[in-house]
């Protein structure tokens, strides 16, 4: 049964449904804490990859490489190599799913696959921290810190600005960066950084964002306008990483090679770090030595001032080390873009260390404690979020109902209702008595064309409030709301201007 390939393709796409909608379902969770994300995202990873290789099973049996899945469809038409039969195909299956369930009698039981797939969503994946990372708060700089304050390239520095200067290589000197020690600094920085994306952000795409990294690299690598590595011309000793470096195989005698030319060979000479002085036969005859002799064999008379102990440092000749240059520099353009999706974690590190500067191992330990109680006091208030509230009582500050009592004393059962606020309901006396001078009723008496004053209050209908302002005109005689004379305007120095000045100025632009 399931042995045949069409059955294994057809569980193989139900394996990638349930595990697609369990992924659609663990995302809606939303996370109480960072631990709670962390633990979602991987657990989300590991379905992601689940159904990435099994979609890669399904792509290789649609290939059908082997005609194995064609062979099965056509022998389950009856298709056979004496012509077709259609009923000996048909009980040589029921024959075979017989055969099966003999051997195999627990198959017919129906077994529920959803509970199992539902399990996936209990689990806890081991994500791997420090201490000092606390699940992925903060990073883990100490190994690399003492590898930086002990080299020549980095400076004696507090760890917190240790933090603050790590991912900004540009500012290290370029004849620092070409040594071995450096190299060997930012590789495993570069390591760490990506150890902890991985864990800290699983469901980001790392090698999309390096492969973009890497474009941008090689189109300012060309130009020269990469940050740090700008100029690549002939500084100390170093040559431009255009330059071609001599191919002495096709020259057997001294005299052939002086055919080059001056320039040409005092190019040369001053790439591999000897001297490039003299005739054209002594610069000839200098240069064809390191044909058959290496160059930490040569004398080092033959070498100029300070090359020879440049090259003991670890700092070689650039045509040698073009490429190992181009490595480090792709190493911190990378390095820096992390610092870049990692810059809150950076901010909040730093945070943490000055917070620790300033504090005894006595109060790091309180607040160690106080956390670890606020994390068990978020994982009871989860299990407490249903409140039993049959009486559907107003919730009071602590987030209960109130007492019944209390519900009665206010009145709270009463309800007010106000036409001019839209027919909004107010629930007690006292909050029906406060909202005529709050916004609605405000904003509704504004839509009305009626100044809100104590006349109006206790008056919910807009007939009645309409009926109390034209006796309140009636009763004034001729004197009428105005807002053009009445209505007042503040410009920005203080002056006061009834609306109709304060347009006429503000049309002039006086105001």
């Amino acid at each position: 049964m399931s042995s045949t390939l069409l059955e294994v393709t057809r569980a193989a796409h139900e394996e990638v449904e349930r595990l697609e909608r369990l992924v659609v379902k663990d995302l809606q969770t939303e996370p109480n804490s960072n631990k709670d994300r962390l633990v979602q995202s991987h657990r989300v990873r590991n379905m992601i990859d689940t159904i990435t290789d099994t979609t890669e099973r399904l792509i290789e049996i649609y290939e059908d490489k082997d005609n194995a899945r064609k062979d099965e469809i056509a022998a389950l038409g009856g298709q056979t190599a004496t012509g077709t039969n259609v009923f000996s195909s048909f009980y040589d299956r029921l024959k075979e799913i017989r055969e099966y369930h003999r051997r195999h009698p627990s198959a017919r039981v129906a077994v529920d696959a959803s509970e199992d797939y539902e399990n996936l969503l209990k689990e806890e994946p081991l994500i791997e921290f420090s201490g000092e990372e606390a699940y992925g708060r903060y990073l883990d700089l100490h190994e690399l810190y003492n590898q930086y304050i002990n080299s020549k390239f980095g400076k004696e520095i507090e760890y917190s600005a240790y933090l603050d200067v790590f991912s900004r290589p540009h500012e290290i000197p370029r004849k620092l960066k070409m040594t071995r020690q450096y190299r060997e600094y930012i590789e495993k920085l570069l390591e760490y950084l990506i150890y902890f994306f991985q864990r800290t952000e699983p469901l980001q795409d790392l090698d999309r964002i390096f492969s973009k990294v890497v474009a941008d690299f090689e189109e300012q690598w060309v130009t020269s306008t990469l940050q740090g590595w700008e100029t690549e011309g002939q500084e100390n000793g170093h040559v431009p990483a255009q330059h071609s470096e001599l191919d002495l195989d096709y020259y057997s005698t001294v005299e052939e090679l002086m055919e080059v030319g001056s320039e040409r060979l005092k190019e040369e000479l001053a790439a591999k770090g000897l001297k490039s002085g003299g005739t054209l036969q002594q610069r000839a005859e200098r240069l064809f030595l390191t044909k058959h002799t290496p160059l930490d064999k040569l004398d080092k008379k033959h070498f100029a001032k300070g090359a020879r102990g440049k090259e003991q440092n670890g700092v070689a000749p650039a045509p040698q080390e073009v490429g190992n240059l181009k490595d480090i520099a792709l190493m911190d353009a990378k390095m820096k873009k992390l610092c870049d999706l990692l810059s809150e974690t950076i901010e909040r590190t730093i945070q943490n260390v000055q917070k620790k500067q300033a504090l005894t191992y006595e109060e790091m330990e309180a607040e160690r404690e106080e956390q670890e109680e606020t994390q068990v006091d978020t994982e009871s208030d989860d299990e407490e979020q249903q409140i039993y509230n049959p009486l559907k009582l107003p919730m009071g500050w602590d987030g209960k109902p109130i007492p019944y009592w209390l519900y009665k004393l206010h009145g709270l059962g009463q309800e007010f209702k106000c036409e001019i606020c839209g027919n909004y309901s107010y629930w007690g006396r006292r909050a029906f008595e406060r909202h005529f001078k709050e916004w609605r009723h405000q904003h509704g008496m504004r839509c009305l064309g009626i100044p809100n004053t104590k006349n109006f209050n206790e008056i919910t209908s807009i007939e009645e409030a309409k009926e109390l302002w034209k006796k309140i005109q009636e009763r004034q005689g001729g004197i009428k709301w105005r807002p053009e004379l009445e209505e007042e305007y503040e410009d920005k120095e203080g002056n006061i201007y009834n609306k109709k000045t304060y347009t006429d100025l503000q049309r002039q632009g006086l105001i």
